[in-house]
């Protein structure tokens, strides 16, 4: 139960969140006068790393489901292979946002 309301309410956060950067982009790039609230919001690495943790743990759990419908129902065991894989990945992935970039 906790993963289908998770990957729920995870989509609705990536579509918010990437709604977000998508505006802000766009009153960055097109306007003259770039405007002081979207440069300090498309800055913000809070919501760079809510995208790359969401989007990590949404893909992970969408995997997940796609392998249940085929069949496997050891539930558990998939349940902790998808939350160390995903919890891999975006360790992985912050790696690289935060210190190699």
């Amino acid at each position: 139960m906790f993963i289908w309301l998770f990957h729920r309410i995870s989509g609705v956060c990536l579509i918010v969140l990437f709604g977000i950067k998508i505006l802000t982009s766009y009153f960055l790039f097109n306007q003259d006068k770039k405007p002081d609230w979207a440069l300090s919001l498309h800055r913000q690495p809070v919501v760079d790393v809510l995208i790359l943790v969401l989007f990590t743990f949404h893909s992970v759990y969408g995997i997940r489901t796609i392998v249940m419908d085929l069949g496997y129902r050891n539930e558990k065991r998939l349940f902790l292979v998808s939350n160390a894989t995903a919890s891999l990945i975006s360790a992985i992935l912050l790696y690289i946002y935060f210190i190699v970039s």
